[in-house]
Parts: C-alpha cells; sequence; structure tokens
C-alpha cells in the first residue's frame, strides 16, 4: 500500500490535503467531517486586521460618542455586521475546532501592517493552535512606493508577527512580486517556516444598471494549478522553506503534480465547496490508485522530482515555455 505521509511545518500529517480557510472550517462540525473524509489539516477562517481594529474603534465609539470626528473614522471600514464574528468569537470558536479534531489546525491572520492587533497572533497560539497562517493580502496603488519599501513593509510585519508566538509560521503569498525568489528568501531568514503559493485576489465586477463596483466571488479551477505549479517547482531546493499550494487543486492528479514540484502538501477550498467534505476521499482515493499504477510506494518519493532543478530541461519553467506555448497554438 502506498504510504501517502508527509511534513509539512514540522507537523507530521496523513496526506498533504489540508482544507484551507473557508467556511467549512469555522465551525467544529464541518471540521470534524472533513477529518472524517481524510483531510490532514485544517486551517481556520482568517481574523481580519480589519475586525481588530474595528472592534477597537466600536469601543471608542460607544465610549465617546458623540464625537462627529470619530464616526467619520469609523467609517472607512466595513461595517461590523459584514463580518461573520468579531475577535474574541474568533479565539473561541479556534479552540472549539481545535477540541473537536485530531488533526492539527492553523489560525489564519490576515493584515498588511504591524500594530497592536498582531497581538493576535500570541492569542491564537494560546488557544492551542498548531501553527499560524498570516494571509498577507495588499494591492499597491500608490505610484510613490517603490517595490522595496512594500517588500520591506511585509518582513516588518512577519518579525512582528514572529516576535509573538514560538508556533511555526506560513506566509500566504500573492504572485505579484518583481523578485519572487529573492523575497522567498528573505522571508526565510526572518524566521517563516512554510510558504503558501498563491492567496487569490478576488477581482471586483461593474455593476452596469446601479454604476456600482461589486465584489465578485468565482471558485477556482484545476487551470489556476499552473502559475503556484511553475513557482514552487522553481523554488524546490532553492530555499529552506516548506512549500504548499494552493489555488485549483482539485483533484488527486491536482495533488500529484504539486507534490512532483516540490510541495508539501496542497491547501483546497474551492473543491470542497463545489463538490461536499466528501470530495476528501474521492482525491485520496484517485492518489492512490495512480501511484499504484505507476509503482510509487510513497509521496515523499515523488516530491521535487519534476523541479526545476529534477528535470532534464530546466529551462522549461522560463522563457523557452513561453516560447514553445505561443508557437504551439
Amino acid at each position: 500500500m502506498v504510504d501517502l505521509n508527509t511534513t509539512y511545518l514540522g507537523l507530521e500529517l496523513k496526506n498533504p490535503i489540508v482544507a484551507s480557510s473557508s467556511p467549512l472550517t469555522q465551525k467544529p462540525e464541518t471540521a470534524v467531517q472533513l477529518e472524517e473524509a481524510g483531510v490532514s489539516a485544517l486551517v481556520m477562517h482568517s481574523l481580519f486586521e480589519e475586525q481588530i481594529i474595528r472592534e477597537s474603534l466600536k469601543l471608542n465609539e460607544d465610549l465617546l460618542r458623540g464625537s462627529e470626528s470619530f464616526y467619520e473614522a469609523s467609517n472607512f471600514l466595513p461595517n461590523y455586521g459584514q463580518f461573520k464574528i468579531g475577535p474574541e468569537s474568533y479565539l473561541d470558536t479556534l479552540k472549539s475546532v481545535k477540541d473537536a479534531v485530531t488533526i492539527p489546525v492553523l489560525g489564519s491572520l490576515n493584515g498588511v501592517s504591524t500594530g497592536g492587533w498582531v497581538d493576535y497572533a500570541r492569542r491564537i497560539e494560546d488557544t492551542g493552535a498548531d501553527g499560524l497562517e498570516l494571509n498577507i493580502y495588499y494591492l499597491s496603488t500608490d505610484i510613490n512606493m517603490p517595490s522595496n519599501q512594500l517588500e520591506d513593509r511585509y518582513i516588518d510585519l512577519v518579525l512582528d508577527i514572529r516576535r509573538q508566538v514560538q508556533i511555526p509560521l506560513a506566509i500566504k503569498l500573492s504572485p505579484f512580486f518583481t523578485a519572487l525568489p529573492n523575497f522567498v528568501e528573505k522571508l526565510s531568514q526572518v524566521g517563516v517556516n512554510g510558504l503558501v503559493l498563491f492567496n487569490r485576489f478576488y477581482q471586483p465586477d461593474f455593476d452596469l444598471e446601479n454604476l456600482e463596483v461589486v465584489p465578485n466571488l468565482v471558485l477556482s479551477n484545476s487551470n489556476e494549478i499552473r502559475m503556484p505549479l511553475r513557482w514552487i517547482a522553481m523554488l524546490h531546493g532553492r530555499v529552506s522553506i516548506d512549500l504548499a499550494m494552493s489555488g485549483g487543486v482539485h483533484t488527486g492528479l491536482d495533488v500529484l503534480k504539486a507534490m512532483m514540484a516540490g510541495a508539501k502538501v496542497t491547501t483546497i477550498a474551492s473543491a470542497f465547496l463545489q463538490n461536499g467534505v466528501q470530495w476528501a476521499s474521492k482525491i485520496q482515493a484517485e492518489m492512490v490508485a495512480w501511484m499504484e499504477d505507476h509503482e510509487y510506494e510513497s509521496i515523499k518519493q515523488m516530491q521535487g522530482s519534476m523541479s526545476q532543478k529534477s528535470v532534464e530541461q530546466p529551462d522549461a519553467f522560463e522563457r523557452v515555455n513561453y516560447m514553445k506555448a505561443l508557437s504551439s497554438y
């Protein structure tokens, strides 16, 4: 029988199928269902920097009711009711999820700046979380901000959070960096244990009838694995942190491709939202069947086998691939 065991952030996992942050991971009952379906770990839904700031502002608003200037300042943030739960409830829910399952549970923070809110990293650790995923979701629109200044801002944030916790720390990044490998190396030097590639920038849409810019959530599909697949393959063996694939993983074959590129795990949300938590069992069965047919004994045996450092034509990951793709149409 094939061995699906892998390691991620120093954690021993029974397979590389991790449930990523989604509505399914924010309730103990669905967390249990994910574990029973075969998921090896899960990431709680994110606690947003804005939530913590908003709660602080709301407290001050109650204390300083009638202050016109404060009321306007608080309006820059989403309405308090738009968040499903507040920061304190988040911590309680995280502890409940952790108590309900036997698999590792990672807390999740979503933020872009340093400040008092990063204290919640320590409070997440205090719940018993096995690790922390920091989702850095920021779109730079300032024409006066150079890329190195933005990267320094990220590093400062990571250092701030690393000082708060001893548990493993993973960073979830976007692909929009001028020199991603160099930045990843900087992250590894400041104590990051894992890198999740990539978070999805949910693009807004235009409502032409009401002339409004509106949010638009579209779930992923398997075609989206190509960008993280490429970058994981190029980073494997060159950086000293664990790599996780996020975005577009829907099938057992998607997971196997990620492993061959050099990932330690895949994090999945859309496939479970579309097909139900039992989809994890189907993914695992497809992985096992393929590995048995191709005489693989373990996941660890294949990890990195098709990374840029391992293949016969490493330039296939770079500009040559671009030219061949265009000429092959």
